[in-house]
């Protein structure tokens, strides 16, 4: 693919996309082995708050308000999110992490950190914040959200 670096960009990520959806269904089973792993993406925009409107994960998520509910109600029923009514308007909701779900996805992530951790322990430092930026630039050159801060 030389001289096609767009083509060769492509491939790899494809590659990666494929890994990370292998990886979301480990991390779904992991925290509950009853836990679609489309449930997967609310538990990790729910992790990054102490709570969320529907309509913000409807947002943040990019998919319909009935598919966020329906992923809510699946996670609710494994104990995993709880809704509150919303504590300026009761009658909109706010989804949150309870308590068992918090514990459960820090613990994945904790070993799914731990595994970056072995996997980069031979790069340079300087390596990864260079590849950190690169991301960062080309999830802003395509239109992306940047989550990871």
């Amino acid at each position: 693919m030389a001289g096609r670096p767009v083509a060769e960009l492509e491939s790899v990520l494809a590659e990666i996309w494929q890994r990370g959806r292998t990886r979301t269904r480990h991390n779904a089973h992991a925290i509950d082995p009853h836990l679609d792993p489309s449930c997967y993406p609310l538990l990790v925009a729910l992790s990054r708050h102490e709570s969320l409107p529907m309509s913000q994960l409807v947002a943040t998520l990019e998919v319909g308000k009935s598919t966020v509910t329906r992923q809510i109600d699946a996670a609710a029923r494994l104990g995993l999110v709880r809704r509150s009514p919303a504590p300026d308007d009761a009658r909109a909701r706010v989804v949150a992490l309870t308590e068992l779900g918090r514990k459960r996805y820090t613990e994945v992530t904790d070993s799914q950190i731990a595994d970056w951790r072995e996997h980069l322990s031979r790069w340079d430092p300087d390596d990864i914040r260079t590849l950190t930026a690169l991301l960062r630039q080309f999830l802003t050159s395509t239109g992306g959200k940047d989550e990871l801060e």
